[in-house]
C-alpha cells in the first residue's frame, strides 16, 4: 500500500504548551500504522511558536480523519493545519 507524509502545524492552547512534550505524547498516541516522522517548531508571534510535524499514514479512505481527530485529542494542542500531503516518495521542503 502506498504511505503518504501529512506535513500538520499544530497551534498550541497556550504560550507556555511545551511543544516538545506534545510530539512525544502524539509519537505514542497516533493509531497503528501512522508515525511521526520529524518535528521542528516554528516562532509565530510574541513567544508563541507552533509544532510541523511530518506524519507517515495510509493512502487509504478515513486515514487522514484519523490522525487529525488523534492530533486534536492531545490536551496541549489547540487548533492543527494540514499544511501538505504527498506520496512518501516525494521530498517535502
Amino acid at each position: 500500500m502506498t504511505k503518504l507524509v501529512a506535513r500538520i502545524k499544530i497551534l498550541p492552547t497556550e504560550v507556555e504548551v511545551n511543544l516538545e512534550s506534545v510530539a512525544e505524547r502524539l509519537s505514542t498516541s497516533i493509531p497503528v500504522g501512522m508515525k511521526l516522522l520529524s518535528h521542528v517548531t516554528e516562532p509565530i508571534a510574541f513567544g508563541l511558536n507552533s509544532l510541523i510535524a511530518d506524519f507517515t499514514l495510509d493512502d487509504s479512505e478515513g486515514q487522514m480523519d484519523l490522525l487529525e481527530e488523534s492530533i486534536k485529542k492531545d490536551e496541549g494542542v489547540g487548533e492543527i493545519e494540514v499544511i501538505n500531503v504527498s506520496r512518501q516518495s516525494v521530498r517535502i521542503n
